[in-house]
């Protein structure tokens, strides 16, 4: 499994596909179209793969894109597919009989490919149409992205019949020096509130636009906030400087080429993104199954304006099982307190911590200006004693900790202001040999006055998505543990700073398998 891809409503099932190789765990030319669908965005239906390579414009493979609603009740599938030439040209696929809700059968036009790169574009590096939308001239319109002498770019298609697609004598958007850019989503957001927009809502006065792109040099997702201007097809982004590979994500963790909804049911925005495997390739062959999709998270404009919220969807809570609760519990220095009642290895947890002052604060070393909060991390480590920090959940720990994943704050005094890093340290989470075990880490932009913290943590086994600040950070890490598996794995809470911070309060949920949709 990859790269989700074209997640769209229809007749009252939610559908989500992905690359898929039929054949094997491993990645492969072969990849096609898989499909599954939904009542509740929980229980998933797994159908059989829709789209394969059976044609000379997708010989090599029925690679990312996005499916939409067309006007009259449409489906439409927009995807690259790799060609004899082993060159990225665009397709589309629709639906053999729109009235099955399942959707499960596509055919593929003989008119395909729709679109091919023209003689100064980058033919290898040509792919993933994101969601098209509609110009107030009537024309529609969706990106591709590229990218050119190490220039990533977003180029913009328009068609007035959905068939014949023109290029725009200006790119959409670009950016030096950040590689090819794919999995484009370009959509509306209102300025206040959690409710969506549908991706056509172009116009208004309180709505912002969001460009995310996926860089393959780095195998992140960044995004943009910024104005469309449909008459002239610009996009004029909020603050420049936040642009390219050190820019906003919607994960600081494990996730890529992500792709956005529009729910009409419940009026929100939802995104899916991918968790590739971070074992070995022999691993990864013996359990026959590669990569995994987060829970889908819900998000809106924060009311800075200067950033996206991200917070898993509110249906994920109808599986929480058996509670525990503390409340006002003092942790000091080097103390560990374990969370018991609860199934460990799969739980969901929110607990806001609090501290009587920011005086503990450990300086914020000019030198580390020129790292990002990833290298931070791995530096000061849940083991590196702090002022006010390192402190928070360590979770899939082992009972006596030599297998544990922290998720952790630390706060720094950084020129009359403070810091505040999230860290999911995956450095001392399994003693298995010959994995990728990386520190992952985000700054949180939030008002201390009340010198106060949150954190909730999904935990499933080998997956742990950490929120923090009501979803100011996300950040996602695969581990897999040896010994904290199953009844085996443990859950704590701890402080490694000098200052005592209290668990205001602490719930914590052992979490119910979902079934598989009937």
């Amino acid at each position: 499994m990859s790269n989700s891809h074209g997640p769209i409503y229809y007749n009252g099932f939610y559908h989500l596909f992905n690359q898929y190789n039929p054949y094997g765990a491993i990645w492969t030319d072969f990849t096609v179209w898989g499909h599954s669908i939904s009542k509740d965005l929980i229980s998933w239906k797994t159908l059989k793969p829709e789209i394969r390579p059976t044609k000379a414009f997708d010989k090599y493979g029925c690679w990312s894109g996005s499916t939409m609603i067309l006007p009259g009740n449409k489906p439409t599938i927009l995807y690259t597919g790799i060609d004899e030439t082993h060159t990225q040209v665009q397709n589309y696929a629709l639906p053999a009989n729109s009235s099955d809700p399942y959707l499960e059968e596509w055919i593929k036009p003989d008119d395909n490919p729709f679109l091919v790169a023209g003689p100064s574009t980058n033919k290898i590096n040509f792919r993933d149409p994101s969601t098209a939308w509609m110009g107030p001239d009537g024309q529609w319109r969706f990106l591709i992205g590229s990218s050119k002498n190490s220039r990533g770019i977003a180029y913009l298609y328009k068609s007035k019949d959905f068939i014949n697609w023109v290029q725009d004598e200006n790119p959409f958007h670009s950016k030096e020096k950040t590689g090819n850019w794919e999995g484009l989503d370009f959509f509306p957001i209102y300025q206040l509130g959690k409710e969506g927009l549908e991706n056509w809502m172009i116009n208004g006065e309180n709505v912002k636009f969001v460009l995310k792109v996926s860089l393959d040099p780095t195998r992140y997702d960044y995004y943009t906030i910024g104005k469309y201007l449909p008459k002239t097809d610009r996009y004029i982004l909020d603050n420049t400087a936040l642009d390219g590979s050190k820019g906003l994500r919607y994960d600081y963790g494990n996730f890529y080429a992500s792709k956005s909804l529009f729910d009409p049911g419940k009026k929100r925005r939802i995104i899916w993104g991918f968790s590739n495997e971070s074992d070995t390739r022999m691993d990864i062959v013996e359990k026959g199954w590669n990569g995994t999709l987060p829970i889908p998270r819900r998000i809106w404009l924060d009311p800075n304006g200067k950033q996206l919220l991200v917070w898993p969807i509110e249906e994920v809570e109808s599986h929480r099982g058996h509670e525990v609760q503390l409340r006002n519990k003092k942790i000091k220095k080097g103390e560990v307190l374990e969370i018991e009642g609860i199934t460990a290895a799969q739980a969901d947890v929110e607990v806001v911590f609090f501290f009587p002052s920011l005086s503990k604060a450990e300086r914020f070393d000019p030198s580390w200006d020129h790292i990002d909060a990833q290298e931070l991390c791995s530096r000061k480590g849940s083991a590196v004693q702090g002022g006010l920090g390192p402190f928070g959940l360590l979770t899939l720990a082992s009972e006596k900790l030599e297998e544990h994943t922290p998720v952790f704050f630390r706060i720094f005094e950084d020129k009359n202001k403070h810091s505040i890093l999230l860290c999911s340290d995956a450095s001392s989470s399994s003693l298995k040999k010959g994995i990728y075990k990386p520190s992952f880490a985000g700054f949180v932009d939030v008002d201390l006055s009340k010198k106060m913290l949150s954190l909730r943590s999904l935990i499933d086994h080998s997956i742990v998505e950490s929120f923090g600040a009501g979803g100011k950070v996300c950040i996602t890490s695969r581990v897999y543990p040896t010994l904290a598996v199953f009844n085996n794995a443990h859950l704590y809470a701890f402080n490694n700073g000098s200052q005592t911070v209290t668990i205001k309060k602490l719930e914590a949920w052992s979490m119910n398998k979902p079934k598989e949709m009937n």
